[in-house]
């Protein structure tokens, strides 16, 4: 997009908008978790199938980002948000309205795919301001996903608890119309410097990737640390849940909760990126990240020192993990003006493969 001419729109009421976006967008991936005993009971199915559609969510979204998010690139932001916030209202309003699980797992997939807003926004939001600022207002589209994930969880169950399984779904269907019909109004005009056809758009990350040598290096860190960071708390989870403590599911949101803090750090991040540049950034998150290692081996003594530890050493490491995404979108949305989208595609999708391994290896150890 052209930055000379988007950056005279973007206002604190904007970003500020921006960042509301990303945190229901986000939202609508999270919130099944917490419903999902509501509807196995409201439905009368088992709880495979009603976790089944919070998969169905989670892979509609990674099918999102490889399918849609470079449409940025390619379509005029304004009408892409709106179209995608609006398929992504009528998906939910479908699940909400769904006589049986395989409606609801339907709807839930197309949902998870429409919902890819934030990894649209990002790229968007970086064009709309100049450089010198690009790393404060990642560092709060990254806390607007963040408090829209902390929120959805913890909205998200008693909702559906106090007035049905239906009900989260129609809530969030209400705010993504809101959401669309605000944005047709006030976002600003952008022109695409793409005009590649929709095929060779798709493999554009691919190619991004063997000439970019700096986005391979933030795929990398990416990778790494959020590998890390998913195998964690899969760790955390299992230990909570295990004989040492025997704590169990709550006990996890609880630790989750104390790391929203994280969501004051990303802009503090993003302020440090733009004065003294993202490498510092990325240094001092691997440092972090080495650091709640040693903080988190606490939690193996078990009791309530080790709870502390285990508390400490998660924030520690979300505080890094966050800090380092803000540093490598820095980096990336410095690299190709014209193709900041298809840059964010290959960087989260490489991000979300390190989360896999993670998790997976996490499972296998604690497991052995």
């Amino acid at each position: 997009m052209v930055d000379a001419t988007n950056a005279a729109g973007a206002g604190r009421g904007l970003i500020g908008l921006l960042a509301v976006t990303c945190g229901v967008a986000v939202g609508n991936v999270y919130f099944p978790q917490a419903a999902a005993p509501a509807v196995a009971a409201g439905l009368g199915v088992g709880a495979e199938t009603a976790a089944g559609v919070v998969s169905a969510a989670q892979f509609g979204y990674a099918a999102g980002i490889f399918l849609l998010v470079p449409l940025g690139d390619r379509v005029p932001h304004r009408r892409l948000l709106v179209v995608l916030l609006a398929v992504t209202a009528v998906a939910l309003a479908v699940a909400g309205a769904a006589p049986g699980a395989g409606v609801l797992l339907a709807a839930s997939g197309v949902a998870g795919a429409a919902t890819v807003v934030a990894p649209v926004v990002g790229p968007m939001a970086a064009g709309l301001v100049p450089a010198s600022r690009r790393g404060l207002v990642s560092g709060v589209m990254l806390s607007g996903s963040l408090g829209g994930m902390l929120l959805s969880r913890s909205l998200g169950g008693p909702l559906a608890q106090w007035l049905g399984w239906r009900s989260p779904y129609l809530v969030a269907a209400v705010l993504a119309v809101v959401l669309a019909v605000v944005l047709a109004r006030v976002l600003p005009v952008t022109v695409p410097l793409s005009g590649l056809r929709y095929g060779r758009l798709l493999l554009q990350p691919l190619v991004l990737l063997r000439e970019e040598p700096e986005l391979r290096r933030s795929c990398f860190y990416q990778a790494m640390v959020f590998g890390a960071f998913s195998a964690v708390w899969t760790g955390v989870a299992l230990l909570l849940a295990g004989p040492r403590y025997g704590l169990g599911a709550p006990a996890v949101g609880a630790l989750a909760l104390v790391n929203a803090a994280t969501m004051v750090c990303t802009p503090v991040a993003g302020r440090v990126a733009d004065r003294r540049g993202a490498d510092v950034v990325s240094l001092w998150a691997m440092v972090g990240v080495v650091v709640s290692a040693g903080v988190l081996a606490v939690g193996c003594v078990g009791g309530a020192v080790g709870l502390c530890g285990l508390a400490a050493g998660s924030l520690l490491l979300d505080v890094a993990m966050q800090s380092g995404m803000v540093a490598n979108q820095v980096r990336n949305y410095g690299l190709r003006a014209d193709a900041r989208s298809r840059v964010n595609t290959a960087y989260m999708t490489c991000g979300y493969l390190g989360g896999a391994a993670g998790s997976w290896l996490a499972a296998r150890v604690y497991g052995g």
